[in-house]
This record gives C-alpha cells, sequence and structure tokens, in this order.
C-alpha cells in the first residue's frame, strides 16, 4: 500500500511561512525547488538551513524524491563554498529526540572556525 503524497504546504508549519515569505528570513539562495537562510540561533560562524519548498516531515520523506535529496545537498555544497572555505558539516535532525525542533525537513549547514568532532 502506497503512502500519500505529501501535502506542498502546512499552513501551520514555519518554515512553509519562511518559503511564502510570509516570515522574513536572510536568505543566501532560493531556486525552484529549495531555499536556503541564516539560522536565527547559529552553532558555527556560518550556519545556514537548506529548506525544500515543498513540505516533507524530515529526511526520510526525501527517500521516495532522491533527486529532490541530492539538491539540498548540492546548495549546501555551494552555500559553503561561497559563504565558508568548502568545507561543512551537514546535518538533518530526524525526530524530536533527535532535536529536531520544525517537522519540515531541512539541512544544517555548519562551516567556518573549528568544529570539534562530537559537537553538535
Amino acid at each position: 500500500m502506497e503512502s500519500a503524497a505529501p501535502a506542498l504546504r502546512d499552513d501551520a508549519c514555519v518554515f512553509c511561512r519562511i518559503v511564502a515569505g510570509e516570515i522574513p528570513s536572510d536568505r543566501v539562495h532560493e531556486d525552484d525547488a529549495v531555499i536556503a537562510f541564516r539560522d536565527l540561533a547559529p552553532k558555527a560562524p556560518v550556519h545556514v538551513l537548506v529548506v525544500p519548498r515543498e513540505h516533507h516531515r524530515d529526511v526520510r520523506d526525501l527517500t521516495s524524491r532522491p533527486e529532490l535529496l541530492a539538491h539540498v545537498v548540492e546548495v549546501a555544497r555551494d552555500v559553503a563554498a561561497e559563504l565558508a572555505d568548502g568545507e561543512f558539516r551537514l546535518i538533518f535532525n530526524t525526530g524530536a529526540s533527535a532535536g529536531q525542533t520544525v517537522f519540515h525537513v531541512h539541512a544544517h549547514v555548519l562551516a567556518s572556525g573549528e568544529l570539534a568532532e562530537g559537537e553538535m
């Protein structure tokens, strides 16, 4: 049995509202599939969120959209190249116990400075 397709937007989702421009953000990239914006509570000198425009709960939902997952990673790479030295940490928090607080898939791009193993 196939699961239902995800909604393109969830009106209660803060990231859907950011994507729609209803909530301001410091965007560093946008295209037809994703936006990338600076995190309001950065954990590194460069801390950018890469967010698909479509609403998907978490990264597990992107297994049915490998091209979108690949695009998120490509944008993360490009953001790190533009804003840092090209080296970066990419994190997807999946589920509340893993630290996910907004249930719209997003990748954290952390870069610049020394990021010790095991932190964040």
